[in-house]
């Protein structure tokens, strides 16, 4: 009986290289149902819909940087338990870029010019966090996702108050969010030294300052 063909460096280079080309120019489909379905679309005003299409476009931006973080980190995971974890949780992600770009459609909007550098720059991150070792791979998805779960709390709060649609997305968001920094909790992450938190808060700030208008 012939062995399972193992993966090259350059079958590995290609899988990544798909990943990108999916994450930033594809329109990866989602494996769960659109979480607006049968919330009724509300006419909104000139402003309020600007402002809805700029914090979904936050949330784009978001869930590409999400999928370039966690891919990075499951190419170098040393364990096949965190690289499957990491993966699990990309693959909710991607629901999450599906719908966020939905709702970008449904909104008459675009997702941003700078995806390829957020997800370049997410997918380097990800690489030298994993290359620390799984403790402080799992300790990033833990940090990432409650500083991503505090915006979805923020941009629920500042959403025009007619858009149920988006309401409907961020409460899903946000609820999967929060699993995946438990499922990381209890996966044995590390706690972050002080730097790396402040940081990571800082670089999510001008992305999205720059992300809500471009």
């Amino acid at each position: 009986m012939a062995l399972p063909r193992q993966n090259t460096p350059l079958d590995q280079l290609l899988v990544e290289a798909q990943r990108a080309l999916d994450t930033v120019f594809g329109n990866p489909p989602a494996e769960r149902a659109y979480p607006a379905d049968g919330t009724p679309e509300v006419e909104l005003e000139a402003g309020e819909r600007r402002h809805a299409a700029g914090l979904m476009r936050i949330n784009h931006v978001g869930e590409v940087c999400a999928q370039g973080l966690y891919f990075g980190q499951a190419s170098v995971a040393r364990d096949p338990g965190t690289r499957r974890h990491l993966l699990e949780a990309a693959q909710e992600e991607t629901d999450h870029l599906a719908w966020c770009a939905e709702r970008l459609r449904e909104l008459d909007s675009r997702p941003s010019l700078f995806n390829p550098l957020w997800y370049a720059g997410s997918y380097a991150l990800g690489t030298l966090a994993g290359l620390r070792g799984d403790g402080w791979n799992l300790g990033f998805v833990v940090e990432t996702e409650r500083q991503v779960e505090a915006h979805l709390d923020e941009h629920l709060q500042t959403l025009p108050a007619a858009d149920l649609r988006s309401r409907r997305i961020l409460t899903v968001m946000k609820a999967d969010e929060a699993r995946h920094a438990n499922h990381a909790e209890q996966a044995g992450a590390r706690i972050l030294p002080p730097p790396i938190p402040s940081a990571m808060a800082l670089a999510s700030k001008l992305m999205k300052t720059i992300a809500y208008r471009l």
